[in-house]
């Protein structure tokens, strides 16, 4: 597809988009306590946040979440140290290094750690329950793992490798993360090797599945420039810029994207969690030119007053870019024109990038992701295993010919079940139209994205059965303003059980006791007529179908 930047000049020109060297704007208001970000390094374009820390070590790298302010020089020392201390522990490339911490700077350290010496980052929701993170933990077989204070205390200890260190507060049988590699020198390692995020995706089962790719141990410098071709160049090309991070950076798409535009030498600023009004004011205090949201975050934007959304420069605007759920067209619409042709959207998982479209290619074909990006194949292939025309409806297949794909950790049925003739499927369904634009039709049959977060109906329905006024159960999404899908339950009642306001109350506070709370469902339906097949398996489209105007507050 055409992947370059949109012609949007005239556009940006006409609402101001200031020139660099950029600035850090105080807190007293507009223009007050201006303090200058020295982006005069322009011509430092080596792909990697290490090369441009021993280029131009003073050059602003991070802004943490409490403000403070961390350089590429003082970053790559910290970095240098873990990847060091890391290597002190036993590990090598490959490892696996678990991290359940929250949007900030430990969060960064660690992975560029892991990235630079050829080890896998594994990201875990710390809001997840203890036997959620036990599982990952011990699937991945992950021999370190750095954790917030409120994760290490959910842990059990038959769970949590010897290795273990807590940020945020102290913990008994925890080392403090600062001990990580603080003995160790701040020079690089040796014999750096790319390293990645191994991301945690949807089972069969309902239990997730770590994705690992083929590029783990490569030479970083010809996967680093790779890379920032999928998340940086084509939204954003120049040399430097300021990133925003407002999601959280346990998603495979977040961290990628911070991953991303630190390696290119852009400024990352860091936010704890989504607040839409200091998203705004961040973007024209920090001149803002790059942001990764989801659409929920749309819809929050779009939902402050007026006055609000007005109050704030946004003109150092040069991409909004967007995934993590299909994206309502009246939304988009009100997106782009709001903040103008700067809204890119992408198609990509856990298992590799598809699409993407600019917001003037959107305009002309409301509701595609685009076309498939620069040197991926996409085919839609039918249930009979046959490629299907134009127009129809089929599983995505998509993949780099001549490039290994991903693998799913730890199952190899699964792996060989989602690859055909050298491309993957994640189990999407959509078609390509006669110009080869792809239009995404289901994000996978089963699975829900609520606020852009993955909810696996089977791990709910498995919960579920575990109560015994449960006969039958089945987990679906509906249509919610704000959170894209939301999760509803379907229940058939055991035999003498009661179906009514109660017996949901009973089954939400079941889940609550052992699910994370975005998993658990918003709202219990019940019915008798279950829709299954001969053979037992559940039509679920059939029950998708049956409450898709179901209104769930």
């Amino acid at each position: 597809m055409g992947t370059g930047s949109v012609d949007d000049t005239a556009h940006r020109n006409q609402r101001g988009v200031r020139a660099r060297p950029f600035a850090v704007r105080g807190a007293g208001g507009k223009g007050a306590g201006m303090t200058s970000w020295d982006s005069s390094e322009d011509a430092v374009t080596a792909a990697s946040f290490y090369r441009i820390a021993e280029k131009a070590p003073d050059r602003e790298a991070v802004v943490d979440t409490d403000g403070t302010v961390l350089t590429y020089g003082r970053l790559a020392a910290r970095v240098n140290q873990i990847s060091r201390g890391l290597r002190a522990l036993g590990l090598g490339g490959g490892d696996r290094v678990a991290v359940v911490l929250p949007n900030g700077r430990a969060f960064l350290e660690v992975v560029l750690a892991v990235a630079q010496v050829g080890m896998y980052a594994v990201p875990i929701n710390g809001r997840s329950t203890a036997a959620e993170i036990g599982y990952v933990l011990r699937d991945s077989g992950a021999r370190v793992v750095v954790a917030s204070a409120d994760a290490a205390t959910k842990c059990t200890e038959d769970d949590v490798p010897a290795a273990r260190f807590v940020a945020g507060g102290p913990v008994p049988g925890w080392r403090p993360y600062d001990e990580l590699g603080r003995d160790e020198p701040q020079s690089p390692p040796d014999d750096r090797g790319f390293g990645y995020v191994m991301g945690y995706t949807s089972g069969t089962t309902g239990r997730p599945k770590g994705v690992t790719v083929s590029t783990v141990g490569a030479d970083p410098e010809f996967v680093i420039p790779f890379l920032l071709e999928r998340t940086v160049r084509p939204y954003d090309p120049e040399a430097t810029g300021t990133h925003l991070v407002c999601a959280p950076l346990y998603h495979a798409a977040p961290v990628a994207h911070m991953f991303g535009f630190v390696n290119a030498g852009h400024r990352v600023v860091i936010h704890e969690k989504f607040d839409p009004e200091r998203v705004l004011r961040d973007i024209e205090r920090f001149r803002v030119t790059s942001v990764h949201m989801v659409p929920t975050h749309f819809h929050r934007l779009l939902a402050l007053p007026d006055d609000a959304r007005s109050r704030y420069d946004l003109t150092t605007l040069r991409a909004v870019i967007h995934a993590g759920a299909p994206c309502p067209v009246a939304v988009k619409r009100r997106m782009i024109d709001w903040l103008g042709p700067v809204v890119w959207e992408y198609l990509a998982g856990t298992e590799g990038y598809v699409a993407r479209v600019s917001a003037h290619e959107w305009l002309e074909r409301p509701g595609t992701v685009g076309r498939p990006a620069d040197g991926v194949t996409v085919r839609i292939i039918g249930d009979d295993g046959v490629e299907v025309p134009a127009g129809e409806p089929g599983t995505i297949y998509f993949g780099t010919p001549g490039q290994a794909g991903f693998t799913y950790h730890n199952d190899p049925e699964k792996t060989a079940a989602s690859h055909r003739d050298g491309l993957g499927t994640a189990g999407d369904v959509g078609l390509l139209d006669e110009d080869g634009y792809l239009f995404l039709l289901d994000r996978r049959v089963d699975l829900i994205i609520s606020g852009g977060a993955n909810v696996y109906p089977a791990e709910v329905e498995g919960r579920l059965l575990e109560h015994p006024e449960v006969a039958d159960a089945a987990v679906i999404g509906v249509p919610h303003p704000d959170w894209g899908r939301a999760v509803v339950a379907v229940v058939r009642p055991a035999e003498g059980v009661v179906a009514d306001a109660d017996l949901a109350r009973r089954l939400t506070e079941h889940c609550r006791a052992g699910l994370a709370p975005y998993k658990c469902p918003r709202h219990v339906e019940f019915r008798d007529d279950f829709p299954r097949t001969e053979a037992g398996k559940l039509r679920r489209r059939v029950l998708r179908d049956a409450y898709r105007h179901l209104e769930v507050t």
